[in-house]
């Protein structure tokens, strides 16, 4: 742990250089930093990491996080949360009133899924600001007591606050769904959620079958371009580049030069089968969705020119039968002397 002057930290260094502190066997240096602006409260937590490579190499990466403890600037955000926690509290009476008057049924609703993440996302958001706000109190206290002087781990703290984020990314990501039924009123909005229930099933069964093709080629790219790609390092970069050449945004130089063989036959298999044919796939869903449609739409609303004769027809029917009925009415009541 280095505090104090300049200098001082510049000789501690020249000591650990001298002592052979990093030798042939070291593969990774950690130097953390937290740094404080008191004109704006904030803190950051800078985490720089240096790893030798088995090849001779040095890998440098560095990560910075800004971390401000005060959520409250203004008397408007207070009152804006406490409005919005006793609107949750709100639905949730509805919500648990539902669940008991539909029990199961209440879970097969897409709407009612839908609430109950808005609802565990935004308790979840309250407890982790509590604890947030606990660890805030703690560093706050430490800081106090050394001034300073002495390093703050704020690991913990950098946790804390990436969940909270995720939280509420998650509450937002609900309530803008929500928004949807909120304004059904609107027939283009209506129009659109009706046609997403309409056409669910096939969404699903064609989103399922494209995850499968999908996680397929991740795992072959990952596995063959993992130690001569940069943007297939990890998962998350392949499924990255994956997207990219789905929506033919990656050109095939790079997984070209990787590989002289796999390279193009990888990216043209991935062309074909992803591109060509599971997107026309689903083009052919989505015609075939549509055709059933008109389809029932033609069986109610047929054009009225075309039944015109048979209404006519109907029509004269209808009058004979009236003109006969009144007639075997008259002869029966003169038979009966009236």
């Amino acid at each position: 742990e280095f505090r104090g002057r300049l200098s001082d930290m510049k000789t501690n260094l020249s000591a650990l250089h001298q002592l052979d502190w990093i030798d042939e066997k070291t593969r990774a240096v950690f130097i953390q930093l937290t740094l404080y602006n008191p004109s704006v409260q904030l803190l950051t937590a800078v985490t720089l990491l240096a790893e030798f490579l088995p090849t001779g190499g040095i890998y440098t990466t560095a990560h910075f996080e800004p971390i401000n403890f005060y959520t409250f600037t203004s008397i408007l955000q207070l009152v804006c949360t406490i409005f919005y926690i006793f609107f949750i509290i709100y639905f949730m009476v509805i919500e648990i009133r539902l669940l008991f008057e539909l029990r199961l049924k209440y879970f097969h609703e897409f709407w009612s899924i839908i609430q109950l993440g808005i609802i565990g996302c935004s308790l979840g958001s309250i407890g982790v600001y509590f604890w947030r706000f606990q660890e805030t109190n703690r560093i706050s206290q430490l800081f106090e007591q050394t001034n300073g002087y002495v390093y703050i781990n704020l690991q913990l703290a950098v946790y804390v606050n990436d969940i909270l984020t995720f939280l509420l990314g998650y509450c937002c990501f609900f309530s803008t769904i929500k928004f949807i039924q909120l304004f059904r009123f609107n027939r283009r909005i209506s129009l659109f959620a009706e046609t997403l229930k309409y056409c669910a099933k096939e969404l699903i069964s064609f989103s399922i079958m494209f995850a499968i093709v999908f996680i397929s080629f991740l795992s072959l790219f990952y596995l063959l371009f993992v130690s001569k790609l940069s943007s297939c390092s990890s998962l998350l970069n392949t499924a990255q580049l994956l997207f990219k050449m789905t929506l033919v945004k990656c050109g095939a130089s790079q997984i070209v030069e990787a590989d002289a063989f796999f390279g193009p036959f990888c990216f043209t298999l991935f062309i074909f089968l992803v591109v060509f044919v599971c997107l026309s796939l689903k083009k052919l869903t989505q015609s075939d969705i549509q055709e059933e449609r008109d389809c029932r739409m033609r069986s109610q609303y047929v054009d009225s020119i075309d039944n015109f004769s048979n209404r006519i027809d109907q029509l004269l029917e209808a009058f004979d039968r009236i003109y006969v009925d009144q007639q075997a009415e008259l002869s029966r009541l003169k038979k009966a002397g009236v």
